[in-house]
């Protein structure tokens, strides 16, 4: 089964990079003090004795006799990087799906995945990328230290059909796009649809509508439409933002199909995806002078960059200058594409330098060395900077700060550089500048809110023309990112592990996250249709879903 480029980009969210020889031993140490599943009590309590006794709930206006869920992978219940049966069972699909059902509603069948291990096997064997990491595999787990993939073998074959166990309510499909909805064929290109599609030219949209849904949640449509760019640290090489007007065209097109036989239903807007724990976890400064394979380096670094700094404030750009503090937690080097390419003004003032041969024969180097030095400092720093608090590093990028690039080492060598040398100027985040794709500017960062915003105002605007529910999800994250949201018992924050409400890659919900979800959901339905879930006390009680699965749950 085929599987494109950018449904790759959108998939792939949380890759370990094992294959670097590791020079730091950056753990997860902002994850102190950890209890899993841990949150935090909240003054309300509902359960107050004497209160007046609670109405029956009624529908309202509603019809959930036939429920469709339309989208992508929170739609889906994917967490902790997977989709597996206890994600899906606990997706706030399932959820609402059993609230209705209190009202009338019918089943609500889902493509479940074989077992809780979570990922593919493409005929019989893993999908890898160029370095051998399997694209789809198992999901993650806390092992005390940080996210890591569970050590077991997946099971479910992406080249499988089960259309004949469906049609599925569920229609959530991870990884796809606002317009991928759309498309006629998608199962050839995205595995989770291909498992389920109708037929190898089916449509999502076309598979739920064929269902004759009369109650439909369309919700994260436009999530995946930034997701990728954002991921990818704004590497507009391996992803790119969907433009605005085919946005519009899409989610127009899925609301009129949605709605043609009368349907109602609730949408999302899209929050701002960058206050997700895949964005705001790694810190700008993880380079601690106390951390022994760090530490004693610092002296010498210095020494190396401060013929550079010289170099930058003679061509005016002190911001530049990279130091590295030996009192205080020091920030990463990293590749800011927005910058002015000062390489060749570097190579040539360093090729200037009556004091540069003597400067490299500390490096045992030498003095005919000096053009190749001089030129490979030019090309490496020409565009770099030391991080600061507003650039995000995604993820990822915990498992490769301090680790040696062994392409890079490679490259170096063949340019005449001994291997000592050579791996010593090929430290990611130290002495090589993190690349684009660990790293989101602000820059970047405006381009995702400003897509955000336009997908928002269509999403709007779309839902008020046809009397449609709409659930804030944007301000909803917001929220939990800047102090927490109350659900139930429970205040669930943005915190990865500890939070609640997000899961181990730091994008998707824990299932207590989803819930919390549905219960935006159902009070969104109470508002538009006259429904009353909340007041009836028919709310999804979070407190019964995990925040966090055991790798023993296979």
């Amino acid at each position: 089964m085929a599987l494109c480029t950018t449904c790759l980009g959108l998939l792939i969210i949380y890759k370990m990079k094992n294959q670097y020889m590791k020079t730091m031993k950056l753990k997860y140490v902002w994850i102190a003090a950890l209890s899993l599943g841990l949150v935090t009590c909240s003054d309300d309590d509902s359960s107050s004795s004497g209160s007046e006794p609670l109405p029956p709930l009624t529908a309202g206006n509603a019809d959930f006799s036939k429920y469709v869920a339309v989208g992508s992978s929170f739609t889906a219940g994917f967490t902790d990087n997977a989709l597996f049966v206890a994600g899906q069972q606990n997706s706030f699909t399932n959820m609402l799906s059993q609230r209705f059902a209190l009202l009338g509603g019918g089943s609500f069948t889902q493509p479940l995945m074989n077992d809780n291990i979570g990922g593919f096997l493409f005929g019989g064997s893993p999908m890898l990328d160029p370095q051998g990491n399997d694209l789809f595999g198992p999901r993650l787990f806390f092992d005390g230290e940080g996210p890591t993939p569970l050590p077991a073998t997946q099971t479910t074959e992406a080249t499988t059909n089960i259309y004949a166990q469906g049609p599925f309510n569920n229609m959530g499909v991870p990884g796809a796009r606002s317009f991928h909805l759309l498309a006629a064929g998608y199962g050839t290109a995205n595995p989770y649809f291909g498992r389920f599609a109708s037929a190898p030219t089916a449509s999502v949209i076309g598979d739920a509508v064929a269902q004759n849904p009369t109650f439909f949640t369309l919700s994260e449509v436009g999530g995946n439409d930034v997701l990728g760019y954002a991921t990818n640290g704004g590497d507009a090489t391996l992803s790119t933002i969907t433009d605005q007007a085919t946005f519009d065209g899409a989610f127009n097109a899925l609301v009129d199909a949605l709605t043609a036989n009368g349907a109602k239903g609730v949408v999302t807007n899209v929050p701002y995806i960058t206050s997700l724990p895949h964005f705001t976890t790694v810190p700008h400064n993880p380079l601690e002078p106390s951390n022994p394979d760090f530490g004693p380096q610092i002296p010498m670094l210095n020494t190396i960059f401060g013929a550079l700094n010289q170099v930058y404030m003679a061509l005016n750009a002190p911001e530049r200058a990279i130091i590295f503090s030996e009192t205080e937690a020091s920030a990463v080097v990293i590749r800011d594409e927005s910058l002015a390419d000062m390489s060749a003004q570097i190579a040539g003032a360093l090729n200037a330098s009556p004091t540069f041969p003597a400067f490299i024969a500390q490096f045992g180097l030498p003095p005919q060395a000096a053009p190749l030095v001089a030129n490979l400092l030019g090309q490496t720093y020409g565009q770099t900077r030391q991080a600061t608090e507003d650039d995000l590093l995604v993820l990822p990028s915990s498992s490769v700060i301090g680790t040696v690039n062994m392409a890079n080492v490679a490259a170096l060598m063949g340019q005449g550089l001994p291997q000592a040398l050579a791996g010593q100027f090929s430290v990611e985040g130290i002495t090589l500048p993190l690349v684009d794709k660990w790293v989101l500017i602000p820059t970047e960062q405006q381009e995702i809110i400003a897509a955000t915003d336009g997908f928002n105002a269509t999403i709007e605007s779309v839902a008020a023309a046809n009397g449609l529910a709409l659930v804030n999800f944007k301000e909803l994250l917001l929220e939990a990112s800047n102090g927490g949201i109350s659900d139930g018992d429970f205040v669930l924050n943005t915190s990865l592990v500890t939070g609640g409400l997000v899961g181990l890659d730091g994008i998707h919900l824990t299932a207590r996250g989803y819930a919390a979800l549905a219960n935006q959901f159902l009070i969104a339905i109470d508002t538009t249709y006259g429904s009353n879930f909340e007041a009836s006390g028919s709310l999804v009680n979070s407190g019964a879903y995990p925040t966090n699965y055991p790798p023993t749950l296979q």
